[in-house]
């Protein structure tokens, strides 16, 4: 995993340019920081940097390692980007064939392989369908079912119903 400390970051490249800024915004994770609205910050910032329109960049990678080791410190605590980015970035990656550099690839890859273990820590009873279904995302994404993974974060919750009358009915 990249130190956040490295100075490799400025080297690395997200959605604006050098990634020199991500490793202060990965920091602030490990507060759980509130995610109420869609401007909250650090998420914001992540978000659009790290997964822009669906376009992930080298920075993506290096960052979700360290979007993990934070779930890792408290599950319960997560909120649904803990899932929902790394799932997105994952999708992106896949869909577009995209090339992950090779010092951050196992760090990558590792990370992944954590999320199916963190979402069923993650999810209690009472827990949001935002947070199910991120989670359950992530995990079919870390899997390798990427087309499942896109599947549960486009399908929103008022449209459950009429999904399954449509998978019923065909």
């Amino acid at each position: 995993m990249l130190s956040l400390d490295s100075p490799d970051w400025t080297q690395l490249r997200h959605a604006y340019g050098s990634a020199e800024d991500i490793p202060a915004l990965l920091r602030q994770l490990r507060n759980f920081p509130d995610e109420s609205n869609p401007q909250s910050e650090p998420w914001f910032s992540l978000w659009s940097a790290l997964c822009h329109q669906g376009d992930v960049y080298p920075a993506s990678f290096a960052a979700v390692p360290h979007l993990v080791a934070a779930l890792q410190s408290d599950p319960t605590r997560a909120t649904f980007s803990y899932f929902l980015l790394p799932a997105c970035i994952e999708i992106a990656r896949s869909e577009r064939r995209i090339e992950i550099p090779s010092a951050l690839e196992a760090p990558y890859f590792d990370a992944l392989k954590l999320m199916p273990n963190l979402a069923a820590q993650a999810v209690s009873a009472g827990a949001s369908a935002e947070l199910c279904a991120s989670a359950l995302a992530a995990s079919a994404a870390a899997s390798g079912h990427v087309p499942l993974a896109a599947l549960l974060i486009d399908v929103e919750p008022g449209d459950i119903d009429a999904v399954r009358e449509w998978v019923l009915n065909r």
